[in-house]
């Protein structure tokens, strides 16, 4: 593994205040693979073997019944995915595949476990994170539950430009069938959507989404810290 990987992980909050002497064997037992795109990493159903890390490229965690299948959210470098399952030695609820050639890096579930009850510092950081991932979910919940898919739209345009650097546009880097899943619309919704948006001055060219008027999509989308702020700037206005 890169020196650099290493050092990402490490500073992932799940990583960041374990001991030294638990954080290297726990690291050294886990392997590192190269995938191409629109590779399956992980089947729903299947049972947990291992903590995956993208170090890499992009995941989409999706699901599937009746023959229908919805994507419930992306992984970028460096997270994590499927930590409850890891704990819990439960079988996959969302399957994973990647979105771009990616490299991840897999650590056998039972060295997860064995360090979670030897190292305090690391059970503390797992609660954290699980606790963060279900505010995430009810974060996704009240998206879905109280907007319209055009100002889901509009708000994820928001989002993502500013986790893009607020350059006044963002890059969609998967198809844009893969977008509408994760706002639970169809594709069809969605090309409406960005039609309905035009008037805020948004233009769809190509990949690449051109925000003139962030203020009229402001305006528009009328943004909610309370689903659409980062946990930490949430954390910073309650003091």
């Amino acid at each position: 593994m890169r020196p650099d990987d290493v050092s990402g992980i490490r500073n992932l909050p799940l990583f960041r205040d374990m001991r030294d002497e638990t954080f290297t064997p726990l690291v050294e037992n886990g392997f590192v693979q190269q995938f191409p795109p629109g590779l399956v990493l992980i089947q729903e159903s299947d049972r947990a073997d291992f903590l995956h890390i993208v170090v890499e490229g992009a995941v989409e965690m999706f699901a599937t019944t009746a023959g229908r299948e919805t994507t419930l959210d992306f992984v970028g470098p460096v997270g994590v995915f499927i930590l409850a399952a890891v704990l819990s030695d439960q079988v996959y609820l969302q399957s994973a595949r990647t979105l771009e050639k990616s490299r991840v890096l897999m650590i056998p579930a039972d060295r997860v476990r064995r360090a979670m009850t030897s190292d305090p510092a690391f059970m503390q950081a797992i609660v954290t994170e699980l606790a963060r991932a279900y505010r995430g979910t009810i974060r996704d919940l009240k998206d879905q539950k109280l907007r319209t898919g055009t100002e889901r739209l509009a708000n994820w345009l928001l989002r993502s430009e500013r986790q893009q650097g607020d350059r006044g546009r963002v890059d969609i880097h998967f198809e844009k069938r893969t977008l509408a899943s994760r706002l639970g619309m169809t594709a069809e919704n969605l090309s409406r959507a960005f039609a309905a948006l035009r008037v805020q001055g948004v233009e769809v060219r190509g990949p690449r989404i051109e925000i003139g008027d962030r203020g009229a999509l402001a305006r528009f989308a009328q943004p909610d810290p309370l689903i659409d702020s980062p946990e930490d700037e949430l954390s910073t206005r309650s003091h």
